[in-house]
Order: C-alpha cells, then structure tokens, then sequence
C-alpha cells in the first residue's frame, strides 16, 4: 500500500509517501517546507501567517514529494492529513488540500491524530530503507511507556496497544520545548529556542574559580507524573537579572553556564519521570517522540538508563523528530488497520485543534 501523508499542523508543510508491504515499510519520500526563518523574528509561530505559507508552499511540496517517490498520484491507496491537534488556520490548510486531492482522484482519506504519528515515528526507517514493523511483529512492548515532549505537548502516555492509550501525566504549564523557547529568549539566542540551547550548552566547559549555578527540577519529587516548566523559567529570568546586577554584563560563559544548566534540569525531570513511570506501570518498553527528542543529552540519557534495566527503548530517527509528512501517513496506516469505526464520509472529516488520543 502507497500512502500520501500531509501535514501542516503548526509551521512546517510536509508531504510524504510510504509503501507498507506486509511487515515492510519504505520512506519513499520525505518532503519538508519549513517556515522557521519567516517566524523567528516573532519569536514563535503566528497562525495565520502559518497559514497563508502554507497555501503557498503545499502544492510544489506534492509535486516534490511524488517525484523523489517516483510516483504518480493514481497509483497512491490512501490519503492521511492532520486533522489535529494544531493551529485551526494551519490545520484546515492541509485538510481541504487532502480532501481536494481524495474526491478528484477517488482516493480514500483518513484524519489522522497528530500526536499518534509522533509515536509512530519511533518506527520509521531512514529514507529509503525498508524496516520490519516492529510494533506490528512483536506485541511484547506493549504496554509501552510513551514520552511525548516538545513545544507544545509534554505527556507520559501508555500505549496499550496499536490504538488505545492512556494519559499518565502531562504539563500543569509549560511543555519541555516551550521552556527551551522562552529560557532562549531571556538569553537573546533566538528562536527556536530547544537547539540554540543545545549548542550551547554542548559548547559549555567549567572554568576553576567560576561560581557554580544550580536551578530547580521543578516537580521532581511531586508523587505523581505530571511536569512543570514555568518555574525553572522564572528562576532563570531572576538569575540573569542577578548576574546582570553583579557582574554588570550576561558574559558568552554566563549564558552557555545557564543554557547548561537548563538542558540538565529539564532532562532530569523528564528522564526520571519516565523512569518511575514505566516501573510503576511495568511498561515493557519506553518510547520517546516530539520535536525534544532531537535533543542528544535527552536521547542519550534515556538510552543509557534503559540499557541499564533491560528495558528496550525506541527513539525516532532524528530525521522525524520534527513534524513532517512520513509520521502521518504511518498514522494513517494504522488507523485503516486497526480502527475499528466506520469510515467517515469525505464531507464529515473535519479539523479538531484540541484532538488528544486518550
């Protein structure tokens, strides 16, 4: 089966085809427009800028994406798009372009949970390569522990099986990638934040003399599973407006120190969470998705303390990390496979921003 998938929930147009064949699945193609450059001087993403972008860019990311997938639209099975969670403006962008494409060639289409298809991604092979399902050939991860972590979702979600979860815990404020986002920008780094501090905090090396800087884990020992991220940018505001006052000047150590000690704390929490999560539930495998989970010391950490419990850990290839076109036709596979509703005529399938998979 050729599957097209669309998606234009936030700021990037992305269209992608991947043949599933048997246990088989092959990335046919992969195509990304990002907006991020046209955003940054924001500082965030605003929606109906999104939106004209991507009615702009949709139509030459299809032609794109079905010639690297050396492929015409009549040999496509199906159609899966975002229908949520998302920008509204952006969302419905991508939906009436699917439901264009779905009634002119008779193609079925299926909405699909943004969300899912991050958890998906977990089993996406590099572009080109064909990869066994491992979800499909081994039900022994289930339940599985699921991290979903970036600027706008952080969750602890249990995944029972291919198509029922559950909602362990979430962000009482701020997700992980939000935190990044904002802490970045009281740091003048730029946008968006999640990589600008992993550049410097990768860069960061102690200097002997150098006052050492702690911050807080906010909710590390709370009891439950649920997060919070707005403190720990309240402190590091008071600890630049601090140094400032001390020292005069926020030095380029000051900042890679601080952007340091942010990557730490956040990755604490969410790494010991999770773990205490998965004990608790006995998961038997942990997995991790969302734009965050390009972050290396957050990648390697939880590689690191699954490979120390014998839990079997599954992380994106950092290629999906970030939205794009090949989590949702995944998305739309299983749904089509494993969905057990009827199928929803095209007039009826509409955007939901606030869809939540549980």
């Amino acid at each position: 089966m050729h599957i097209l998938g669309i998606e234009t929930s936030c700021d990037d147009t992305a269209i992608a085809v991947v043949e599933v064949s048997g246990n088989i699945t092959t990335v046919k193609s992969n195509v990304i427009s990002s907006q991020i450059k046209i955003h940054a001087q924001f500082g965030g993403v605003v929606p109906l800028l999104a939106a004209r972008e991507h009615s702009t860019n949709i139509d030459k990311v299809l032609v794109q994406a079905l010639k690297e997938a050396q492929i015409k639209l009549d040999k496509i099975e199906l159609i899966a798009v975002t229908t949520g969670p998302g920008l509204a403006p952006a969302l419905l962008v991508g939906l009436s372009f699917a439901k264009a494409l779905a009634w002119k060639y008779k193609l079925p289409l299926v909405g699909t949970n943004h969300i899912k298809g991050h958890l998906y991604s977990c089993w996406l092979p590099p572009l080109g390569e064909k990869k066994a399902f491992k979800i499909v050939t081994s039900r022994s991860i289930f339940p599985a522990l699921a991290l979903i972590v970036s600027g706008g979702h952080t969750e602890l979600i249990l995944m029972n099986d291919y198509e029922h979860f559950e909602l362990i815990g979430k962000t009482v404020d701020d997700a992980a990638g939000e935190a990044f986002d904002k802490i970045a920008r009281i740091l003048d780094l730029g946008f968006p934040g999640g990589p600008a501090i992993a550049q410097q905090a990768d860069g960061f090396i102690p200097t002997a003399g150098q006052k050492s800087l702690q911050l807080p884990r906010p909710m590390l020992n709370s009891g439950d599973f649920n997060f919070s991220f707005s403190g720990l940018k309240t402190a590091v505001l008071y600890r630049v407006r601090d140094l400032v006052k001390a020292e005069g000047v926020l030095s380029p150590y000051r900042i890679s120190q601080i952007a340091n000690e942010t990557q730490e704390a956040i990755v604490d929490v969410l790494v010991k969470k999770t773990l205490a999560a998965a004990e608790k539930y006995s998961a038997q495998s942990i997995l991790i998705a969302g734009g965050v989970a390009a972050n290396t010391h957050l990648r390697k950490t939880l590689a690191e303390k699954t490979r120390e419990n014998g839990t079997p850990f599954f992380q994106p290839e950092k290629t999906y990390t970030t939205d794009n076109g090949a989590m949702i036709a995944l998305a739309g596979y299983f749904q089509n496979q494993y969905d057990l509703k009827p199928k929803s005529p095209l007039e009826d399938i509409d955007i939901q921003p606030n869809l939540t998979i549980y």
